[in-house]
């Protein structure tokens, strides 16, 4: 059985990227991003393997809304933190929010009261208050 737990992604844009992302229709997204998501479902913690697949192109479903953001050719997976055994996935979010990123708003919050999992990061420093 996979480890199941939260994690955070960072996504790097290249330069200004319009991205149709589902139902929220099209973002601008340009710079640095961290979102945070939960996987205590079957697969738990391979969630994470098949956002690496989708970012690399290997996998073309779109089921959350990270994966429209991950699945635009001009951004790519900087880098991954898993926290397993652990649901903190909207303590994460609200660190970073109280670390001055900015929300997407709704973005991977469709099931919480956050408001976004998605944060624009401006300094890489905002970063260390989800370690």
């Amino acid at each position: 059985m996979a480890a199941k737990g939260s994690y955070v992604l960072v996504v790097e844009c290249d330069g200004p990227v319009i991205v149709e992302v589902g139902a929220l229709g099209e973002i601008t997204f340009d710079g640095t991003y961290a979102y945070v998501g939960s996987a205590f479902g079957t697969g738990g913690l391979s969630r994470v393997d098949r956002h690496r697949r989708v970012a690399s192109g290997e996998h073309d479903v779109r089921h959350w809304h990270i994966d429209y953001l991950l699945g635009a050719s001009a951004t790519r997976l900087a880098s991954v933190e898993t926290y397993p055994d652990r649901d903190i996935e909207c303590a994460l979010a609200t660190a970073l929010r109280e670390a001055g990123c900015k929300p997407v708003a709704w973005f991977g919050a469709s099931d919480c009261d956050c408001g976004s999992h998605l944060w624009g990061v401006t300094s890489r420093s905002q970063l260390s208050a989800i370690k």
